[in-house]
């Protein structure tokens, strides 16, 4: 069984958030999703850990969002 790969190109960032690798690209470069390029074509690679980092922080984003934008049920405010 072959060891899981430290770094993911930005197709494997891309597939695994489930985004185009345009997005995936917008995030390195807006710094959002931390990154290095490597080699003379600088082709960008995204450690694991880093991408699992970018996720947590996404949830805590959303939980923070959700907190301060409760979901409000619009037939329930019609039904009194």
């Amino acid at each position: 069984m072959a060891a899981e790969s430290r770094f993911l190109t930005l197709n494997d960032v891309a597939e695994v958030l489930n985004i185009s690798t345009s997005q995936a690209y917008a995030l390195v470069r807006n710094e959002e999703l931390a990154a290095i390029k490597i080699g003379g074509r600088g082709q960008w690679r995204v450690e694991r850990d880093k991408l699992e980092d970018y996720i947590s922080r996404m949830y805590t984003q959303t939980r923070k969002f959700i907190e301060s934008h409760p979901f409000v049920d619009a037939e329930a405010d019609t039904a009194d």
